[in-house]
């Protein structure tokens, strides 16, 4: 990569040298009116009216209208608009919670109003250019400044007098040009390189599901007797396998939250058995810990269920519906949870555990859905299963665990390729934007 003539020290540690002919100035003196942010009162919502836009509507550095936080009235914005109106052209940084430092360009002229969340910077036309802008503030080195300017309450945030008094680097207004131009086009090429990537993986886990559920409802052998299972969603299945409820096969149970009220005792204060809620799943085959564990005595005192070892937790309500691990040890759960503890000498949990994951949409398709989508434990019970004798099933789970993990080794392979590319487009950014790398004639 190309390097310019002369280098000097821009006297900030984050940023290094930079060009001999480059500024370094506080942010601010960067801006056509002070910085700003949204208001901070809480308004009034409404089904329709001007689209009030907060900090999850910034989303892959643009901003998603589809994630307003809802409507206000005209009185309204023109109320905020007198403090603040978005304009074509502004730059939103989140400054407070979980995104912060998360970054939007304005790229419409339609009317709308923001939370105080953002903070909204507006370019001096004479000074510096939005694309310049936006892409120094969304350089690693620049992000590392804001988290030194963090505080943290009940959640990180850095202060609006922090945040304008940041140094940037300056070059003049044909060079920030031909630097944006060039930031736009490479991260536009690798963006699309690691969506790619991204649509692989989503292939890599259709063949999985498709995978699975071949084996565990036609087996292996294509060349076995057929009959038909008389279940609809099922259909064909091998002669000489058996298709019964899971409440034939299994014990189904649901977990509980102990009883706090009323109770001398913190039932989770210095815990040790894993307590699974639906934060704890994370795909895997495996349930790792717990976040939270709880003590003996809760079930000596029957506020929970012990589990078995190589039960089934499957999650029957919510958003997350139809995430099911296996628990490797004894555990227990909450009421989120649907537990599902096979009798080994008719169904290995193995054998369980992928038929819910090849067949996860019959499983959804059981499910209630009004105010939350729920899997009763009824319901759950009456879902039917298919099953051979347990050497057979022993070898087809074999065959199953060799295909994923000639998978995974792809999954694996695809996912540092993903992360390779997202390093080199931060690095890019960084270097571009503080003259390390010359893309200028």
């Amino acid at each position: 990569m190309e390097k310019y003539d002369n280098y000097k020290d821009s006297g900030i540690e984050w940023i290094g040298e930079i060009p001999e002919h480059w500024e370094i100035v506080p942010i601010k003196y960067s801006l056509l009116i002070p910085l700003t942010d949204g208001p901070h009162e809480t308004p009034e919502l409404l089904p329709d009216g001007i689209p009030f836009i907060s900090a999850e509507a910034i989303k892959n550095d643009k901003i998603d209208f589809n994630k307003k936080r809802g409507f206000i009235s005209i009185e309204e914005h023109e109320r905020f608009s007198l403090k603040y109106k978005p304009q074509m052209g502004d730059v939103y940084m989140i400054k407070s919670g979980a995104t912060t430092g998360n970054l939007a360009r304005v790229q419409t002229n339609e009317e709308f109003n923001i939370w105080s969340p953002l903070a909204a910077f507006r370019p001096a036309p004479n000074k510096t250019t939005t694309d310049f802008l936006f892409f120094y503030m969304k350089s690693s080195r620049f992000f590392s400044a804001i988290e030194l300017g963090w505080n943290y309450g009940t959640q990180q945030n850095i202060g609006m007098n922090v945040l304008e008094n940041l140094r940037m680097v300056r070059p003049t207004l044909q060079e920030q040009t031909a630097i944006a131009d060039y930031l736009d086009r490479k991260t536009t090429e690798i963006d699309e390189l690691i969506a790619d990537k991204k649509r692989l993986l989503e292939l890599y886990e259709e063949e999985k599901t498709a995978i699975i559920n071949q084996a565990v409802t036609k087996g292996i052998n294509p060349e076995v007797p057929t009959k038909d299972s008389g279940i609809e969603w099922l259909g064909e299945i091998p002669k000489h396998w058996e298709v019964l409820p899971i409440k034939y096969t299994a014990n189904v149970q649901t977990g509980r939250t102990p009883k706090i009220a009323n109770s001398d005792i913190d039932f989770f204060e210095n815990g040790d058995t894993n307590w699974y809620t639906p934060g704890d799943f994370d795909g895997n085959e495996i349930l790792k810990e717990s976040k939270r564990k709880i003590i003996s005595e809760a079930f000596e005192k029957n506020q929970v269920e012990l589990f078995p070892k190589q039960s089934i937790y499957l999650v029957s309500i919510g958003a997350t519906l139809g995430k099911v691990s296996l628990s490797e040890s004894e555990a227990s759960a909450n009421q989120q949870i649907n537990i599902i503890s096979f009798n080994k000498e008719i169904v290995i949990p193995h054998w369980g555990y992928y038929f819910i994951v090849g067949n996860k949409e019959m499983v959804l398709n059981e499910a209630d859905y009004t105010t939350l989508p729920i899997l009763n434990q009824t319901k759950l019970k009456n879902i039917w299963i298919a099953f051979p004798n347990i050497d057979e099933q022993k070898n087809i789970i074999a065959h199953v665990n060799n295909e994923l993990d000639r998978l995974r080794l792809k999954v694996g392979n695809t996912k540092k390729l993903i992360d390779l590319l997202t390093e080199y487009r931060t690095a890019l950014i960084s270097e571009v934007v503080t003259g390390k790398i010359k893309v200028t004639e």
